[in-house]
């Protein structure tokens, strides 16, 4: 009897084991705060985490960087083009939570090390004016509720190590690559059926010290429009409980795959189009 007892419980151990998510446990995330606070390659997370498990892994992890990184500053999309939601087997975008720490000022200096993997690229911030931002539907009712465009360069972070090949699990559970960002040169939304038009057209423009291109493309290759990234936001935020509030920076998503800063690099984006005229900022990396 105790026999047949023992077997039933080794049995239900055994299925518990296989329905527990894949990583981000107790045991893990003090690994993933430590690797990422020391700037070093991670192998705390590993693949097969579904999306609700990798969020709450995720919120799990910010709460434990807070205390170092500061309150939320706001958030960032990710994966919003075809090709890099077909890379990760993804069927649409991710977020990632922004901390007070991780926002450089202008024309900022930053280590080549910043990061455990680190990596730049061209993107795009706008900030919420309003929390009736979340009834908008459609690209003209979101800029009604929106402050400023800001020009943004991201300093994401790979973070994994380079014998992982990451899920979008892990990527979500790793904060979705939020590491640091140059707010640059801003210019007031107006919420006009004109403005939303020239936002997407908007042709950013990425270049170094040299001025070799590094990127170029319009502000519509996210996910059409870029305000679209915050529709996206919006709804998958509200799906979660969670709100947006005035202030908040949304970083809307990369125009291009990002790349591996060097040293002695100054990388400057140029946004134009907007009304107003030109809006630009500039990263070196020391």
């Amino acid at each position: 009897m105790k026999r047949h007892a023992l077997a039933f419980l080794n049995s239900i151990l055994i299925l518990q084991s296989l329905a527990a998510p894949a990583t981000a446990d107790a045991q893990s995330l003090p690994q993933l705060v430590e690797d990422y606070l020391a700037k070093r390659p991670t192998k705390a997370l590993q693949p097969g985490l579904s999306l609700n498990d990798a969020y709450a892994a995720q919120q799990r992890f910010v709460e434990r960087l807070e205390p170092k990184l500061g309150v939320r500053a706001g958030h960032k999309i990710g994966l919003v083009t075809p090709q890099t939601q077909e890379r990760y087997g993804a069927k649409g975008p991710m977020r990632g939570v922004l901390l007070r720490a991780m926002m450089f000022k202008d024309g900022a200096e930053v280590p080549l090390n910043f990061g455990a993997r680190p990596m730049f690229e061209a993107d795009m911030i706008v900030v919420v004016k309003d929390d009736g931002i979340h009834s908008a539907t459609t690209p003209l009712e979101v800029a009604q509720h929106l402050s400023e465009v800001v020009c943004f360069i991201e300093l994401p972070d790979s973070l994994m190590d380079t014998t992982l090949t990451p899920d979008v699990g892990m990527i979500i559970a790793g904060n979705a690559g939020a590491r640091a960002g140059v707010l640059g040169q801003r210019t007031a939304v107006k919420p006009t059926r004109e403005f939303v038009e020239a936002l997407g057209e908007t042709q950013m423009t990425m270049t170094d010290q040299t001025g070799k291109e590094l990127a170029n493309a319009k502000a519509k290759v996210i996910l059409g429009h870029p305000l679209n990234a915050v529709l996206w936001l919006i709804k998958d935020l509200s799906a979660s409980g969670q709100k947006l509030k005035a202030g908040d920076l949304l970083s809307l998503g990369s125009i291009a795959p990002p790349q591996t800063p060097q040293a002695g690099q100054r990388i400057t984006l140029r946004y134009e189009g907007l009304p107003g005229g030109p809006l630009t900022t500039t990263v070196r990396f020391k």
